[in-house]
Formats: structure tokens, C-alpha cells, sequence
């Protein structure tokens, strides 16, 4: 029986940001007076470099003729999946590190393509190859990082993590911070964040932050890789290799069950298969929602996917064992048995049954540190 009021309101399919279509990049960039020759110089081997990564179709460099500070680089490629493993990459901070003394600001967005003409009036415009149908969103960004901590610290580190004040919520006029969740297994941390506006924006003003700057370091001690945030260099650094993109996301709409807590499953991914466990997980949330609509219990799901790095987060009703499949992201008849060859099982684990997947499920699931929405001070 529903724990709803009333029946939610129709669930549109999810997309995912994982699928098969080609993906146009645009980044926007200030160019430092008197670097424009540098910039040029180092674009044009970045450019030579680029075009020999798998995946990559074409790029343009472009210049506003209003300001002429201001620069627009725009790449096209085949999917997401290969800009996101190549953007993620050693490789890539080496090709972009000329780039970083000729700018003052960047700005990345990624979209995939849904739309394409050709040219001359005659030829129509064409949907071959390009996303089939828009995927439903809320206006919100989601994004989290992952680090590791020196094993034994682990307790400092929660204390430290779930000892900060939120920070203001108001970032800017359009942008504002939403929620904060942090969760941990072994040494392993995970940071989400949820962001209306420019999500880099936000993550600037939140690295601003009195209160942000004491936690981060503080936990600077005990960071297996190390850092300096006072160094802009070292700092991006770190956070471009922590970066940990959502590649898929579900919310029911309608009203929501009682008691939803949110949970996050890092998965054992198997060496080479993250990218196969994530687009696997996002088709089931995507079968469950339609399965379940009228009686749900996980009400969203957020995918988050670097490398074989897959963190599954879920707001749920009621304990994860009361559909423990639904709950490890196999709702499907067969799905439990290719999750199966793709992720580590553990000695004498099992998917085929519910109590396998409830060990499944405990070997995945991380603890919560904090999970806050930022207030809402102006």
C-alpha cells in the first residue's frame, strides 16, 4: 500500500548524461592584457594534442568582438563518456597547464546535442546520431568530490567534517547553494553538493568561507594526497582530480513519502567497468521508477561516475531492506547477474537472492557524516 496522500503525478523517463550522443563542450575564458599571443601559442598545441584523444570530433577557437578579453573555445564529441574520462585525466592537466598563466577565469559547460543543420536553406534540420528525446531537469547542479584520508584518521576526519556551520546559501543573484551531504566509507570520503546558478560560482564562494577554510584545513593533516589552498595551482589541481561528475539523475515527482533519508552506495567497481556499472545502475533507477510508481521507495537517485570511482546517492522511504534489489540499483529480471561481472562480490557473495543482496548492500553502503542545507542568511 502507498505511503502517499495521493498518487504521485506521472514520472517523466529519466535521462542520462552517460548516453550515446554527441557532446558539444563550451568553455569560456578572460584572457590576461598582454597574453594573447601566449594564449594562442599554447591553444594551438593544446589543439594538436586534443585531436589525437579517442572520441574528440572538432573544436573552434572564437574571440567576442565586443570584448576582446574575452575568448570562447567550443569541442564536439562523440559522447560523454570519452570527454569525461579524457577531462578527468592526468593527460589533460598536463595539456591544460600553458593555458593557466594566460587566463583569468574559465568557465566549462557541457551539452548534449539535440539539433543539427546543415547548410543552405533547402537542408533540413536533422536529429540522426543526436539526443531523441530532452531529459527532464530541475534547475539543480549536482556534482561531489571524493578524497582519502590516512587510514587512523578516520575519526578525526568525521569529527572535523560534521563539526562545520553551513554557509550562507546566496552566492550571487542567480546562484544559491541547496544542500551539502557527506558520507564516508573505510578512508574513503565523498562530498555531494547541490547548486542552483553557476556551480562554480558556488564552489568559489563556498571555498571563501571562513568557517569552509578552517574544516578544509584541518583536514589538510590528514590527506593521503596533499594540498595547498593558498596556492591556486596546487588547489585546482586537487579538486580537478577529486572531481566526481553526476552522470545520471531521477526524482518522483508528485508528493513525496514520509520519512525519506538519504543514502550513498560506492560500488566495488571492477578494474575497467565503471563506466559500463554506471550506465548499468541508471537503467534500472530508470525501470524502477516506471515499476514502482504508484508505491515507491526510492524517490531519487543520483549517479556519480570518474574512471571505476561509481557513487550511487538515494532518497529513500523506509529501510533499504525492504527491496533490497531496487535499493542496490537491480530491479531488473537479469540485472543482478550482469552487476554481478562487473563489480567485486566479496568472498561468497551472491546477488541472486535478497540476502545477498543485503550483504551486497552493507559492503556498499557509506556512512553519513552530514547532510545539510545551507542557510539561508542574505
Amino acid at each position: 500500500m502507498s505511503t502517499l496522500s495521493e498518487s504521485p503525478r506521472p514520472t517523466p523517463r529519466p535521462r542520462s548524461a552517460a548516453a550515446e550522443t554527441r557532446l558539444r563542450v563550451v568553455l569560456m575564458l578572460e584572457v590576461r592584457n598582454g597574453a594573447q599571443q601566449r594564449f594562442l601559442d599554447a591553444y594551438d598545441q593544446l589543439c594538436h594534442q586534443v585531436a589525437s584523444v579517442p572520441g574528440h570530433v572538432s573544436d573552434q577557437l572564437c574571440q567576442s568582438i565586443e570584448n576582446p578579453s574575452q575568448w570562447l573555445i567550443t569541442s564536439e564529441w562523440e559522447s560523454a563518456r570519452p570527454f569525461l574520462s579524457w577531462v578527468d585525466s592526468e593527460a589533460h592537466r598536463e595539456m591544460v597547464k600553458p593555458l593557466h598563466g594566460c587566463v583569468n577565469d574559465t568557465r566549462s559547460l557541457r551539452f548534449t546535442i539535440m539539433r543539427e543543420t546543415g547548410h543552405g536553406p533547402a537542408i533540413p534540420i536533422t536529429t540522426e546520431g543526436l539526443l531523441a528525446e530532452p531529459r527532464v531537469g530541475d534547475g539543480i547542479v549536482r556534482h561531489a568530490l571524493t578524497f582519502t584520508v590516512r587510514p587512523g584518521s578516520e575519526q578525526a576526519v568525521a569529527e572535523i567534517l560534521a563539526g562545520y556551520e553551513p554557509p550562507e546559501s546566496r552566492v550571487d543573484d542567480t546562484t544559491r547553494l541547496r544542500r551539502t551531504s557527506l558520507f564516508m566509507r573505510g578512508n574513503q570520503v565523498v562530498r555531494s553538493v547541490e547548486v542552483t546558478g553557476d556551480l562554480v560560482a558556488a564552489l568559489r564562494h563556498v571555498a571563501q568561507q571562513p568557517q569552509v577554510r578552517a574544516v578544509e584545513e584541518a583536514l589538510n593533516p590528514h590527506l593521503v594526497e596533499e594540498r595547498d589552498l593558498d596556492d591556486p595551482v596546487s588547489a585546482r589541481e586537487f579538486f580537478q582530480r577529486a572531481a566526481l561528475p553526476s552522470v545520471h539523475h531521477w526524482a518522483m515527482s508528485g508528493l513525496l513519502p514520509r520519512g525519506i533519508r538519504r543514502h550513498a552506495l560506492l560500488y566495488p567497481v571492477r578494474e575497467g567497468c565503471g563506466t559500463a556499472v554506471a550506465t548499468l545502475l541508471a537503467r534500472q533507477d530508470e525501470l524502477a521508477a516506471a515499476r514502482y510508481a504508484t508505491d515507491p521507495m526510492v524517490v531519487a537517485s543520483t549517479i556519480f561516475q570518474r574512471d571505476d570511482r561509481v557513487v550511487r546517492l538515494i532518497d529513500v522511504a523506509g529501510p533499504l531492506e525492504r527491496r533490497p534489489a531496487v535499493a542496490a540499483g537491480v530491479a531488473g529480471p537479469r540485472a543482478a547477474g550482469v552487476l554481478s561481472r562487473l563489480v567485486d562480490l566479496g568472498p561468497g557473495g551472491d546477488l541472486s537472492d535478497d540476502a545477498g543482496l543485503r550483504r551486497f548492500l552493507g559492503r556498499c553502503a557509506m556512512t553519513p557524516i552530514t547532510d545539510r542545507r545551507a542557510s539561508g542568511r542574505a
